[in-house]
């Protein structure tokens, strides 16, 4: 099979814009786990994907056959009173990218939240349910999801949720610094999502761009990622704990469930994330781990790159 965007090794190429963000560590570390796709990236320094003639440029030189869209405008409260900024991170970018990957005939594979919905639900979100977003947030990252859909049909999208990592800014990371820092917290109780550890997000977007460039399969459209199971914010802060109490982490000594309503910020948060699998695992048979399982890898990959840190 002839398969474009390919380099003097013949592996295909896969373009990655935004690879200084979580995601973006995360496709690269698990590059070496899909050999045969060549990751090539940019950070927003190099390449701002609101730069349509920068763009041009990095696919045209390039020659991909998939481009990863991994940037994007991520300052859920900041976006409230920054609203351009927000809608040309998360809408105008994506606009850009999927114009040129239509152009070129490029597969393109972008990521959205689950903050386009409105939280009020008593089951898991299918990708098709009615949009909602609360706020700019979730309104300029619609808006994105629009753009990409009405401009390059052959795309891919994928909601996700409560990122985590052992790299940027994360709740993990957070609660980790504050239990060092505090004997007492007080976590929202009555929030409920699916955290997303961001290489198990990154090892579905490889996998879906290794088999819709070598197996041509897949059906184009939303859908969406995260880890197996449901939490609330104040008892993965207890899961985090009880982790890092095990590996000799100070933790704090008392966790107090507070409501929303006790912990006012200036973006709404939907208090209701949990999104349904069933479509990414069924189109691309996907094995997707609970939260726990990757909460647990996370823990002891901060742990090792502690020891690296100290040695």
């Amino acid at each position: 099979m002839n398969v474009s965007g390919t380099n003097s090794e013949d592996r295909p190429v896969a373009l990655v814009f935004g690879k200084n963000g979580q995601l973006g560590a995360s496709l690269q570390w698990q590059a070496s786990s899909f050999p045969d796709i060549e990751l090539r990236t940019f950070s927003r320094a190099e390449i701002a994907i609101s730069d349509a003639a920068a763009v041009r440029s990095a696919i045209a030189e390039n020659k991909p056959a998939v481009v990863i869209n991994a940037a994007a405008y991520t300052a859920v409260d900041k976006a409230e009173s920054d609203e351009e900024a927000a809608f040309t991170g998360n809408a105008l970018g994506p606009w850009n990218l999927a114009n040129e990957c239509a152009s070129a005939g490029i597969p393109l594979i972008h990521v959205s939240t689950d903050y386009v919905f409105s939280g009020e639900n008593d089951r898991p979100w299918l990708p098709d349910d009615a949009v909602a977003p609360l706020g700019i947030y979730g309104r300029t990252k619609l808006a994105g999801e629009w753009a990409v859909t009405a401009t390059q049909p052959d795309s891919y999208i994928l909601r996700t949720s409560w990122v985590f990592s052992p790299w940027g800014n994360n709740f993990v990371k957070t609660m980790l610094r504050l239990g060092a820092e505090r004997d007492e917290l007080s976590i929202i109780n009555d929030q409920h999502g699916c955290p997303t550890y961001a290489p198990d997000l990154a090892a579905a977007i490889l996998e879906i761009a290794r088999q819709r460039v070598f197996r041509e399969k897949g059906r184009s459209g939303v859908y969406h990622f995260s880890n197996q199971g449901q939490t609330t914010w104040f008892d993965f802060a207890k899961a985090i704990f009880q982790l890092a109490e095990k590996s000799g982490r100070k933790t704090p000594s008392k966790l107090n469930p507070i409501p929303t309503s006790a912990y006012p910020t200036p973006a709404k948060r939907p208090k209701w994330s949990v999104m349904d699998l069933s479509s990414i695992e069924e189109e691309w048979v996907l094995q997707i781990p609970s939260w726990e399982d990757a909460l647990a890898r996370c823990m002891k990959a901060l742990e090792e790159t502690s020891e690296l840190h100290k040695s």
